[in-house]
């Protein structure tokens, strides 16, 4: 194979066998990576509400994840986004920074993590659904099938978890839903132009102004009461769940596509699960192991067909 231009002579271009294959292997292993790291924010966020308020830890959390961010891309000298990219970036600031944070910590206030993985087991599907009226892509209906018997099973367990009663919180949590939903969607849409650490990083820097002023504010108004327990959960929803975790998590989705990742995602709620048990004392039912096969075999679906 050979590419030609006007100025120079045809020059061979190596095209590597299996590239394909490999970028699929990597973007499944990135996505999935960051699977693990969102896994954790929702008991990293109930330890965070042991020492702040809910509005004091969404600030803190997203001044701590701008200030890495800015840190990062003052370092590697990147220039500011194309105009063209601000109004996306506007979005994932909205959805991901802003908007899950804030929703999901106001109901965790009255909502046990395990309640709350509700929103997490019908993300996949909300997401794939925002990428198919977003990007026009348009998955098999295999694809839909594994994707909606997914989003079921994790609703059905999340929801016997929880005794089958709806919380105070669960407007919170439906709001979440969409808001990061619309964020991934538009995230994974820019990663194929920008890198996925600048797409959350800008988004972070975007907001630093916002949570600057929040933070103020918040820290007036709501007693802290520091112990080890709500400074480590501040400290992980900032730099793993917020910056590590969405730069992973972005770079994934261009690579494999918006849609696909999603999916993975619905090992989610059931990681939350068994974090939920070993860090904060929550008791499982015996339908988890039964629960994680329905889920990864609905996942290996999703993964296997277009």
């Amino acid at each position: 194979m050979t590419a030609k231009n006007s100025a120079t002579l045809p020059t061979p271009i190596a095209v590597p066998v299996g590239g394909g294959r490999t970028a699929a292997r990597s973007g499944t292993a990135l996505a999935l990576l960051g699977v693990v790291t969102f896994s954790l924010t929702f008991p990293a966020t109930a330890w965070g509400l042991e020492s702040f308020g809910p509005w004091s830890l969404v600030a803190l959390r997203s001044v701590l994840a701008g200030a890495i961010a800015g840190a990062f891309l003052l370092a590697g000298r990147v220039p500011l986004p194309a105009r063209e990219h601000w109004a996306g970036l506007a979005v994932v600031a909205g959805g991901v920074v802003v908007g899950f944070p804030l929703l999901t910590t106001l109901a965790l206030r009255t909502s046990t993590t395990s309640h709350a993985a509700v929103v997490v087991g019908l993300l996949p599907l909300t997401t794939a659904a925002f990428a198919a009226l977003r990007t026009g892509s348009r998955p098999s209906g295999r694809f839909w099938g594994a994707a909606v018997a997914g989003a079921v099973v994790i609703l059905a367990f999340t929801l016997a978890q929880s005794g089958g009663t709806v919380s105070a919180g669960d407007a919170y949590l439906f709001g979440a839903l969409l808001v990061c939903a619309a964020g991934y969607t538009e995230g994974g849409r820019l990663a194929r132009s920008l890198p996925g650490w600048q797409v959350i990083g800008w988004a972070l820097v975007l907001c630093l102004p916002l949570s600057v002023t929040g933070t103020a504010f918040a820290l007036a108004s709501e007693p802290v009461h520091l112990n080890w327990h709500g400074v480590t959960g501040l400290v992980w929803v900032a730099a793993g769940s917020t910056f590590l975790g969405l730069y992973v998590w972005y770079r994934g989705m261009a690579e494999i596509g918006t849609a696909r990742a999603s999916q993975l995602q619905l090992a989610q709620p059931l990681l939350t699960l068994v974090w939920s048990v070993a860090l904060l004392g929550e008791h499982l039912s015996p339908a988890t192991p039964l629960a994680a096969c329905a889920v990864l075999v609905c996942i290996t679906v999703t993964q296997r067909v277009k």
